[in-house]
C-alpha cells in the first residue's frame, strides 16, 4: 500500500493535488458564464493591465477577444504573495466523513480543498503561497515560496490535516492570529478559512487580530465555512436528539422541531453581525457551504487578485 492509499484510508483525499487540478479545470471550463467571460484558460499566463505600466507586454490577440487588456506573465515574476490560514478546531471537523471525495466533504475537507484549488491558480500564476494552521495551538507554519518543491510540500502538509483525528481541539484565532501578522513581512492576500464557532468574547478578540493583520497592510478575505443544511438550517429530524460542542464535551438532548425557529432566527442574526463587523474593517466576507460547490471561492480570489494589484 503506498503512502496515498493510506493516507485515504485514514480519512484524508486520495489524490489532493489531482482534485485540486479537477476543481480549477471545471472552474476555467465555466467561466464563459462568468464576468470573466473570454480570459478562461488563458487568465493563468496573463495580469490584468494597469495604467501607467508600460504597453510593451500588452497581448493585443487576447484584447482582440476579450476587449480587456491584460499583459504577458513571465516566468521571473511574483506579483503576488498569498497566506492560507485554515482553523483546524475540532468543530471544523463536522460533519463525520468516512471518505473524503469532492461531493462529500465535512468543514476541514472544504477548506483544504478550496485552498489547494487556490494554489493551483498561484502555482500556474507563479505566485508566492504560504500556509499556517491553528487550532489551541500553532499547529504549522510556512512562509511564502513559489517552487515546485514548497507546493508539493504545503500539498502534503494540507492532507495530513483532513488524515488526523479531530481530538477535542478548541479555537484560538485571537492568538495565532496575531502572531501570523507579525510574522508576515510583506504585504500579502490572506485567506482565512473558518467557522466561526467561538464564545461572544472571542469574537471580539478576533476582530482584533483580523484589524492587526489590515493594519500591517495585508488584504484578508474570511472564507466562513459551514454546513448550511444542519448548522444554519437546523434540518435534522424530529427524533430525540443529542448534540455536544465537540471542543467542549458539553452536550444538551432536545427535538430539533422545538427550536429550529428560534435557532434559526438567531444564527441568521449572528451571521449578519459578522458580514457587518467584516464590513466595517473593509474584511471581504464570503460564506461557503460545505454541500456547494468551489465557484464562489476561485471566483473571490480571482476578483481579490485583481483589486490586489
Amino acid at each position: 500500500m503506498d503512502l496515498q492509499e493510506e493516507i485515504h484510508r485514514a480519512g484524508g483525499f486520495a489524490n489532493l493535488e489531482l482534485l485540486a487540478k479537477q476543481v480549477v479545470e471545471g472552474f476555467i471550463s465555466g467561466m464563459h458564464k462568468s464576468p470573466f467571460h473570454g480570459f478562461s484558460a488563458e487568465f493563468a499566463e496573463h495580469k490584468i493591465y494597469n495604467n501607467g505600466e508600460s504597453t510593451r507586454h500588452i497581448d493585443w490577440k487576447l484584447f482582440a477577444r476579450t476587449d480587456r487588456l491584460y499583459t504577458r506573465r513571465y516566468e521571473e515574476e511574483t506579483n503576488l504573495r498569498c497566506h492560507m490560514v485554515i482553523d483546524n478546531s475540532s468543530s471544523m471537523h463536522y460533519p463525520p466523513v468516512k471518505h473524503l471525495e469532492h461531493h462529500n466533504l465535512n468543514k476541514i475537507g472544504f477548506s483544504v480543498l478550496a485552498a489547494a484549488s487556490i494554489m493551483e491558480i498561484l502555482k500556474k500564476q507563479r505566485d508566492a503561497v504560504g500556509l499556517s494552521v491553528y487550532s489551541d495551538t500553532y499547529e504549522f507554519y510556512a512562509p511564502e515560496k513559489g517552487s515546485e518543491r514548497h507546493h508539493q510540500m504545503l500539498l502534503g502538509q494540507l492532507n495530513q490535516i483532513v488524515a488526523g483525528e479531530p481530538g477535542t481541539k478548541a479555537t484560538d484565532s485571537f492568538t495565532y492570529l496575531h502572531q501570523i501578522a507579525e510574522k508576515l513581512k510583506r504585504r500579502s492576500l490572506v485567506f482565512l478559512f473558518t467557522d466561526m464557532f467561538q464564545a461572544d468574547k472571542e469574537e471580539k478578540e478576533l476582530f482584533e487580530a483580523l484589524k492587526h493583520l489590515k493594519y500591517n497592510k495585508h488584504e484578508v478575505v474570511l472564507f466562513h465555512v459551514l454546513d448550511k443544511q444542519k448548522e444554519l438550517n437546523f434540518d435534522f429530524d424530529n427524533a430525540p436528539r443529542r448534540f455536544t460542542d465537540v471542543e467542549t464535551g458539553e452536550h444538551i438532548d432536545l427535538y430539533a422541531e422545538n427550536f429550529r425557529e428560534n435557532y434559526t432566527t438567531a444564527v441568521a442574526g449572528y451571521f449578519n453581525a459578522l458580514k457587518l463587523q467584516c464590513a466595517r474593517y473593509r474584511i471581504k466576507y464570503v460564506q461557503a457551504d460545505v454541500r456547494g460547490d468551489f465557484k464562489k471561492i476561485l471566483t473571490t480570489y480571482l476578483v481579490e487578485r485583481q483589486k490586489f494589484g
